[in-house]
């Protein structure tokens, strides 16, 4: 088995367990707590590490926190492990709403970027010890920007310097997961280790089809954003890719977070009441069963498929 970085150090492939492949702790407005008395810290801590405690309760042991570098606070990650004792992997990367630092018109190389995401993994993030597990990058309706393309590419090189997996953030309507596909494999990344996020906000199943057919896994990592897809949508989608033979490249998830600060939380929990951890393990996984998706199915999506994605590691 392999080795890969978690928040606690290096941990066994073998140890992974049932895993959350699209999560986040904190998401935070960059420099809103950093200048306004708004964020009640320990409060938080406490908060989410409750969260974490009641989703492994429910037998998830790992999750792998996809918060790019703008928007995380690995101190407070940090000190939420602690008090859960959950697994859990970090991320390098940024978003598609790219920082003006690294604009093309800031005339820093691409070369650049890919340098800071390999210290995040080989180094460390800051003055944490925590090491990056996983590479995130994005790309949303607009399309492949070109400051988009530029992280797209340092991502990949990153990843073909140290071995880590690269998982994505797309818009599926549009298709865009496939021409991440493309750029990463003109800068000859193996597309089987890569995890094309967000594929489940669409049930067109050619579409999921052609990704997993370049080798990729793809995420059905939105479980619980229903103002984009219903739970059952969600489920019916899968159980067709299922039937079709690609349960070995699907992984789950929610892509939900602890403290999330782009929306005042009574009203993020009146919109999406099912956006929360136990939402695959309360709800998901018997409509699965329900639909006839089989244990061997779920298991190879929940343990094994997140296992082979971290397995799949090393320089090229």
């Amino acid at each position: 088995m392999a080795t890969i970085n978690t928040v606690s150090g290096p941990l066994d492939t073998s140890k992974l367990g049932f895993t959350l492949m699209h999560e986040h702790i904190i998401v935070q407005s960059p420099g809103v707590k950093e200048n306004f008395p708004i964020f009640d810290r320990d409060a938080e801590a406490e908060s989410a590490g409750q969260r974490l405690k009641d989703v492994q309760a429910r037998g998830v042991s790992t999750i792998v926190d996809l918060t790019v570098s703008d928007w995380r606070d690995i101190p407070f990650v940090q000190e939420v492990v602690r008090r859960s004792g959950m697994q859990v992997i970090v991320a390098t990367g940024l978003y598609w709403e790219v920082p003006h630092h690294f604009r093309a018109q800031s005339g820093r190389p691409i070369e650049y970027i890919a340098d800071l995401f390999t210290r995040d993994i080989t180094d460390g993030i800051m003055d944490t010890g925590v090491r990056a597990g996983i590479i995130k990058c994005a790309t949303d309706e607009p399309g492949v920007t070109p400051d988009v393309e530029r992280v797209l590419r340092a991502s990949a090189k990153a990843h073909r310097a140290t071995g880590v997996p690269i998982s994505t953030h797309t818009h599926a309507a549009s298709e865009v997961g496939l021409k991440q596909q493309d750029i990463f494999e003109g800068e000859g990344v193996d597309l089987s280790r890569i995890v094309v996020g967000h594929s489940g906000d669409t049930e067109d199943t050619e579409y999921l089809k052609k990704l997993c057919d370049r080798g990729s896994f793809i995420g059905m990592d939105r479980f619980g954003v229903d103002i984009y897809l219903s739970m059952e949508k969600r489920v019916a989608t899968i159980k067709k890719v299922c039937d079709l033979g690609y349960a070995e490249h699907i992984v789950l998830s929610h892509d939900v977070a602890c403290h999330f600060d782009w929306v005042d939380p009574p009203l993020r929990d009146k919109i999406l009441p099912n956006w929360h951890y136990n939402h695959i393990p309360d709800d998901v996984i018997p409509a699965l069963r329900s639909e006839g998706v089989t244990e061997d199915q779920i298991t190879t999506m929940t343990v094994e498929n997140p296992r082979r994605v971290f397995e799949k590691q090393g320089a090229y």
